[in-house]
């Protein structure tokens, strides 16, 4: 029997991408796809409404926006369990013919996969870092400090790695939350995204739980998406860079929660705080 996968995408003012989101899903996968689409109580949901009904897929209202990773668990839950994998992905990603076969296939390829992700091309044809080692205090300090005035730098070029783009399949500590598909007995396994993190690092914190229960997280560059941009965060820039710096903070506090490491936790809430009063002053 074929394997089922549920497609998973939550919208906030995103209704218009979901066009082109649909007519792409349609030759995405030879296997019949059930999707639901989760709302997280955008002001006006006429077109994601009329575009989800003509398409045959679930819509799901939600009456307050508790964030992405809160957004995706609502949609599994709604559904049941009666589904082999999860695709997760963001509204405003297209995706090549076939692609998503490609995802299934290379799971079931690699049992002890948990996820698998795709090449993610940005809508200027850049290949975006989406399969990135899991972010270390080293590293991360290092990025947070410089990653804006010098952008090569070899802490940033370490956390995105960025050499590893290449045509072959690889194992890497998280990847993009932007498209990514999830085995979903490893998904329950785990118990899904962290409804903690609003918006940002619910992937990195999915992708090292992943490792930490002994599940693999493998980038397949044969499956490609075009990830067109954050329609829904661009106009509310300096909100998302808070929510960005607040998840940081999350991520590496529950890394290093030892009773001792409590100062280095202050330090670290301080120090982000700091960022991210200075990046969006």
């Amino acid at each position: 029997m074929s394997p089922s996968v549920l497609v998973v995408t939550v919208t906030y003012n995103t209704g218009q991408t979901l066009v082109s989101f649909f007519d792409s899903l349609a030759t995405a996968s030879t296997r019949p796809l059930s999707v639901v689409v989760v709302d997280n109580a955008s002001s006006d949901l006429t077109l994601e409404r009329e575009t989800v009904a003509r398409h045959g897929a679930t819509l799901l209202e939600l009456n307050q926006n508790a964030g992405y990773g809160a957004g995706v668990a609502a949609g599994v839950a709604g559904y049941g369990d009666d589904v082999d994998y999860i695709l997760i992905t963001n509204p405003d990603v297209s995706f090549t013919p076939g692609s998503i076969d490609v995802l299934v296939d290379a799971a079931e390829a690699a049992q002890t996969a948990g996820s698998v992700g795709p090449r993610i091309i940005d809508a200027d044809g850049t290949v975006y870092p989406s399969a990135r080692n899991l972010p270390s205090l080293r590293t991360g300090v290092g990025h947070a400090l410089f990653a804006r005035i010098w952008p090569s730098n070899p802490w940033s070029r370490s956390y995105r790695a960025e050499r590893d783009y290449g045509q072959d399949s690889r194992e890497a500590g998280w990847l993009s939350g932007a498209c990514l598909l999830v085995r979903k007995r490893a998904y329950d396994a785990i118990g899904g995204f962290d409804s903690n993190f609003f918006m940002y690092f619910e992937d990195v914190d999915l992708g090292a739980r992943l490792g930490k229960a002994g599940w693999r997280n493998i980038y397949v560059p044969d499956a490609t998406v075009t990830h067109t941009g954050a329609h829904s965060t661009s106009r509310s820039a300096k909100r998302m860079e808070k929510a960005h710096h607040d998840s940081a903070y999350l991520y590496l506090s529950n890394k290093y929660s030892a009773w001792y490491l409590a100062p280095l936790r202050a330090v670290l809430k301080l120090g982000l705080a700091a960022r991210s009063w200075w990046v969006t002053r």
